[in-house]
């Protein structure tokens, strides 16, 4: 009876707690095709719970509630709006507010906190306790040899022996109740260099954390220069095409003169209408990509894209023609300097203390462990259970008020399945993962390095080209516009001239920032970009 009452509990239970974990998936999307109704709060925030308003209108369909708390952040104090920056000036601003510096200067600290860690493995584990509590113990005197009637009466003639029997079924209740505080140590003393393994492990780790951390500084110096010079770039195209609608508009009012003076006609006057108003086209659409390009500097500095500054001008500024060859000891130099190299390098002497880490798991550890306790009140106990992961259980325990233990010993591993040699081979494996993964990586700094070489070399030439290429279509403009409005030359030699002048213009322009960013794309390919003075400007482009 007793049985199938403890059943029907356990039932009873198991089905309240089932029910219990179901009713979660009240709080899910009911349909896959329908929209989630959340629990929100008076501020918009989305809370745990069943669906329910505080008082807020629910937006229809798929969108959610604007939680007013959030919001986005506003333009830095520290900026004016009246003033010029410069490169430099950005890139200090940049490397102060940008996540992605704050985020690996998070890293590194935590890498450094992983060294501690690994080193405090040779200190001893002292932990506290301190437990009271109250047993109790009931003896309702069922003994077997006595369970029947007919063994009453034969008790009585048999002895001693079973006269004994029969007074251990006499009913008690003991209890007791009291406190035990305890102090233990473990001590780990000797393990043949597995925790010496660990450490530099940790510590290799945490070198290339910190060189990871100086490449998030050159990324940044890298980012903001190339988003520097590309604004600068649609801010310059946006001045050649104002420059460009003023000549069309030129050739425009010299046709409309011909034609009051009966030396035009209405072709030529709608020819140019049409070369101004493709000017006026063009203009729009570079004065929207000149916001575009400055959205995009705002977010390599990592500040708000509602700031409003401006940028220094380093427009027509001369560039050094010098050739940029790099000999193959600057390379390697360059290479051996690069921070995802550093850090690709140092991961490979962390994976190789892994493995002897992982080594130093067949061999012996030597040990030290013990307790001291004592005990006030009836409570009986013989151990005190271990609380937490990294707790043992507190042993050698009695009654008495005081009590202690001290043992040292060696364990040695004998046979665990084969856990410790998968773990030699997965460290082995990563190991030679990081080693493969250097190699690709100087492959990788070395193409880079030569294509940025090159690039920068093709773009200074290509400067210099186009700086030949404008002088000659300046000269053409003017001398086709100056005899279109003599009268001598046609409107369609002074709109190709026209045209001509406007794409050698644009040409140059391109080129000179083209060749900034190709000198800043090289310096940050050899690892030079150590702070915002390394970065090339436009009036000195040496080699790093």
């Amino acid at each position: 009876m007793k049985a199938l009452y403890f059943r029907s509990m356990a039932s009873v239970t198991l089905c309240c707690l089932g029910a219990c974990a179901t009713d979660a998936l009240q709080t899910a999307p009911a349909h896959p095709d329908a929209p989630w109704k959340p629990n929100v709060s008076q501020s918009g925030e989305i809370l745990p719970g069943r669906e329910h308003a505080q008082g807020l209108t629910l937006p229809p369909g798929f969108a959610l509630p604007a939680n007013t708390a959030i919001h986005p952040r506003d333009a830095s104090p520290d900026i004016t709006a009246n003033r010029a920056y410069s490169l430099v000036d950005l890139i200090d601003i940049a490397q102060s507010a940008n996540p992605f510096t704050r985020r690996a200067w998070n890293t590194a600290r935590d890498s450094a906190l992983a060294v501690g860690i690994a080193r405090s493995s040779y200190l001893p584990r002292l932990s506290a306790t301190v437990v009271g509590g109250y047993n109790h113990t009931r003896n309702n005197g069922a003994n077997p040899s006595i369970s029947n009637g007919g063994v009453i009466g034969d008790a009585f003639n048999t002895g001693a022996s079973d006269l004994r029997n029969l007074t251990n079924g006499v009913r008690n209740n003991t209890s007791g109740s009291g406190e035990v505080q305890t102090l233990s140590i473990e001590w780990l003393l000797f393990d043949f260099g597995k925790r010496e393994a660990t450490i530099d492990a940790a510590q290799q780790a945490q070198i290339a954390s910190n060189i990871l951390f100086t490449a998030a500084h050159q990324k940044v110096i890298y980012g903001v220069s190339l988003a520097f010079y590309t604004h600068a770039a649609a801010a310059a195209r946006v001045i050649l095409i104002r420059e460009a609608l003023d000549n069309a508009r030129q050739v425009q009012k010299a046709a409309e003169a011909r034609l009051k003076q009966g030396q035009g006609t209405i072709v030529d006057v709608t020819q140019t209408q049409q070369a101004t108003a493709q000017a006026e086209l063009r203009l729009v659409q570079a004065e929207g990509e000149v916001e575009n390009r400055y959205l995009d500097l705002m977010t390599a500095m990592g500040v708000s894209p509602d700031t409003r500054l401006q940028t220094q001008d380093i427009s027509n500024r001369p560039l050094a023609l010098s050739d940029m060859r790099m000999t193959d000891a600057m390379v390697r130099q360059a290479v051996s300097r690069r921070p995802d190299v550093l850090a690709a390098y140092a991961t490979v002497r962390s994976a190789q203390s892994r493995v002897a880490a992982a080594k130093a798991e067949f061999l012996p550890k030597i040990f030290l462990t013990g307790n001291v306790a004592y005990s006030t009140g009836g409570l009986s106990l013989s151990s005190v259970p271990g609380v937490g992961s990294d707790s043992s259980p507190t042993l050698n325990l009695s009654t008495n008020n005081f009590s202690s233990l001290i043992l040292g010993g060696i364990t040695v591993p004998i046979f665990d399945g084969g856990t410790r040699a998968a773990l030699v081979r997965q460290a082995q494996n990563q190991s030679d993962t990081a080693s493969v993964t250097l190699r690709q990586t100087i492959d990788d700094s070395v193409r880079q390095i030569v294509a940025a070489q090159n690039s920068l070399r093709t773009s200074l030439s290509a400067y210099a080209a186009s700086d030949r290429l404008q002088t000659a279509a300046s000269t053409t403009f003017d001398a086709a516009f100056t005899a279109y409005r003599s009268g001598v030359g046609s409107v369609t030699q002074a709109s190709l001239a026209q045209n001509g002048l406007f794409d050698a213009r644009l040409t140059r322009s391109d080129a000179y920032y083209a060749a900034l960013i190709s000198a800043a794309s090289l310096a940050f390919a050899a690892g030079a970009l150590g702070n915002a003075e390394d970065v090339p400007m436009a009036s000195s482009m040496g080699a790093p």
